[in-house]
């Protein structure tokens, strides 16, 4: 049997407001598999996005193991979880935070630079993504000159440039009307197929998460 892509065990996250001791996660456990793509439900306010900054290694102060690749990532040093973010995780967020200045290709070549490619690899790789999405006469233009859709395909071609063995997506398409988010998350879930990349993906639209491997749901810190 493979080795889980991710693997949760009692994740534990508080915070001391006013006096009070709020606990956000409350013993998290998860598994997934090399290729899975799980949908996380949850309402407003439930630490989705908590157990994602969690995972994604974005923020300290959590308690628990968090094994990704098979590596225990959870004690890493900064530029331990800097690597594993670099190397394991690809991040899609509600906003689509692409630089403004660069064209849409740009900004799906320089991970890849960054990562060790050469500019003829980054731009064959940005290229074969960005076409796979339906962009390749989009190449050229920068965010401002493109609509909410395309913009999030394109953060989508960014967060699979380097392809991951994990994606955590964030409401990727909570900032999108019904129509344009239901063809954005299909082409989506297509491509992270098609990469054989497994996903976590944060939502609160039910009819969205029936189109996922398997639905987990977190209620008052616990997934159930």
């Amino acid at each position: 049997m493979n080795e889980p892509i991710l693997h949760v065990t009692n994740l534990r996250r508080s915070y001391e407001q006013g006096g009070h001791t709020i606990h956000v996660l409350r013993g998290v456990n998860l598994s997934v598999a090399p290729g899975e793509i799980v949908a996380l439900l949850g309402p407003s306010g439930s630490g989705k996005s908590t157990m994602l900054q969690a995972i994604g290694l974005l923020e300290g102060g959590f308690e628990g193991s968090i094994r990704i690749a098979g590596e225990e990532a959870a004690k890493l040093d900064n530029d331990g979880r800097t690597r594993v973010r670099r190397d394991r995780l690809g991040f899609v967020y509600q906003f689509h935070h692409l630089l403004p200045d660069f064209s849409a290709q740009e900004n799906v070549v320089l991970p890849l630079m960054i990562h060790g490619a050469t500019r003829a690899e980054a731009d064959e790789r940005s290229r074969l993504l960005l076409g796979t999405l339906g962009l390749s006469h989009r190449l050229d233009h920068r965010p401002s000159k493109l609509s909410g859709g395309e913009q999030q395909r394109v953060a989508v071609a960014r967060a699979l440039a380097n392809r991951p063995a994990l994606v955590l997506a964030d409401e990727p398409t909570g900032n999108l009307d019904e129509a344009t988010a239901d063809i954005v998350l299909v082409e989506f879930l297509r491509l992270v197929r098609e990469e054989g990349t497994a996903a976590v993906i944060a939502t609160h639209n039910e009819r969205l998460a029936a189109r996922m491997d398997r639905v987990v749901r977190l209620h008052e810190g616990v997934l159930g």
